[in-house]
């Protein structure tokens, strides 16, 4: 910040003070400008044409600088076919002048003289008596004005500076004061590591109080988080518990059907673990942040997947091809997976998929649609257990339903069942929050 403060204080101070400089320099020159046009004025007050047609003063000029040698202040009055009437410290010199006719004062910089550049005031006049066109020219050394311009400039230099280092003095201390709240949320934090606290209950300034409050909703998170782990590695070693402790008295006893109650045990294990990786893969992925998945690339990849075990069954799929989910693509595979998975095995042979089937909705709904017999409405909610299966002929482990309300109501959506008013048979409404 300070370093941004600094280059910035930098830039604007250079623009300005380079503005500066040309509109003071421009008004010295003006100024300058307009010293010579009052002696260039007096001239031509006191100047008037002798019997001989040459020019001459009716009254001195007051300024003694056109009399000292070296004052750099010169006069000069020419014409044509005349001789010039110059200035006395011009001795034996004369100034080269420009033919114009400048009613007008006109100034121009002049370098005749190598060891000593003039700026000139030139004006042209017609006397009485003559017929000639007279040049009035006032000059005086250019290193008069350049002085005057070096004092400002210096001036303007050390001026900036100061002001500069005084500006930047001020945008460290206001950012060393500003970040103070945070070095404090720093050491907060630092006191939760080191003493256990749960939360940041320091007082602090307003300005980040929104930060606090965030910093500690991420703590009751992550909180709620490890409480989830610790109560889903609960639930697992109780569900592994009962068929662990099966086998093992029929291990001990020698059971005729050990055979048999290895398998069945370790079908139910295998469910409980399917189960909680299941919900435990879900949970660390929605905590990595913002996700986003789209649902028509999803569906897609999975009715290709399923029609090739399926390719009786009739797939059809129809939708928005832009809606896109707050759910990672995994998951989200794995949810449509079940669902379409679940209505090709147990329907009669058609499979209706509608993706953000309620574009008005909040929530982006999915429907998954088939032909079969469909699940009595009393019977809908118990379908949702583990373990529950829609038709115990055929293979499976009665965990797909369960898994995707648990998935689901991870991202904060929901699953329910109703019955298709096209195809006559189970319609699974799967509703998911957009992606912002």
């Amino acid at each position: 910040m300070m370093l941004i403060a600094g280059v910035w204080i930098l830039a604007l101070l250079t623009i300005g003070g380079v503005a500066l400089d040309r509109v003071l320099t421009n008004q010295l020159q003006a100024e300058f400008d307009s010293r010579l046009v009052i002696p260039l004025n007096a001239m031509l007050r006191s100047a008037e044409v002798d019997p001989f047609g040459e020019v001459r003063f009716n009254s001195i000029l007051g300024d003694q600088r056109y009399l000292e040698p070296g004052s750099g202040a010169y006069w000069q009055i020419s014409g044509e076919g005349v001789e010039p009437y110059p200035s006395r410290n011009l001795w034996d010199d004369e100034l080269e002048v420009r033919d114009v006719n400048a009613v007008e004062p006109i100034f121009y910089d002049s370098y005749q003289f190598p060891d000593e550049p003039l700026r000139i005031a030139q004006r042209t006049i017609m006397l009485p008596g003559s017929d000639v066109r007279w040049q009035f020219v006032v000059a005086q050394r250019l290193s008069d004005r350049e002085s005057q311009v070096a004092q400002v400039r210096s001036t303007l230099v050390w001026a900036f500076a100061v002001l500069g280092v005084g500006l930047f003095l001020m945008a460290a201390a206001q950012s060393w004061y500003g970040l103070g709240p945070l070095r404090r949320i720093r050491q907060a934090i630092a006191k939760i590591r080191t003493t256990g606290t749960a939360r940041v209950v320091d007082p602090l300034p307003l300005e980040v109080q929104p930060m606090v409050e965030e910093l500690n909703a991420l703590l009751e998170h992550t909180e709620r988080q490890a409480e989830e782990a610790r109560r889903h590695a609960g639930n697992l070693a109780h569900a592994l518990k009962t068929p662990l402790t099966v086998l093992n008295n029929a291990a001990h006893a020698h059971a005729p059907d050990l055979d048999e109650t290895v398998l069945r045990e370790a079908a139910v294990m295998r469910r409980q673990v399917d189960h909680h990786l299941a919900r435990a893969r879900a949970v660390g992925r929605r905590a990595i942040g913002l996700s986003r998945a789209n649902v028509m690339d999803s569906a897609t990849a999975v009715e290709g997947a399923v029609a090739r075990l399926y390719t009786d069954v009739r797939f059809d799929l129809d939708g928005s091809a832009d809606a896109e989910v707050a759910v990672e693509r995994q998951d989200l595979d794995e949810l449509l997976g079940n669902l379409i998975e679940n209505a090709a095995k147990y329907g009669g042979g058609s499979v209706f998929v509608t993706v953000d089937a309620e574009p008005e909705d909040a929530l982006c709904a999915i429907h998954i649609e088939d032909d079969g017999t469909g699940i009595p409405e009393a019977k809908r909610e118990d379908i949702f257990g583990r373990g529950a299966r829609l038709d115990t002929e055929k293979p499976g482990t009665g965990l797909g339903l369960a898994i995707v309300r648990d998935v689901a109501e991870i991202y904060g959506g929901t699953v329910e069942l109703d019955e298709s008013e096209d195809l006559g048979g189970l319609l699974v409404k799967l509703k998911l929050p957009r992606a912002g």
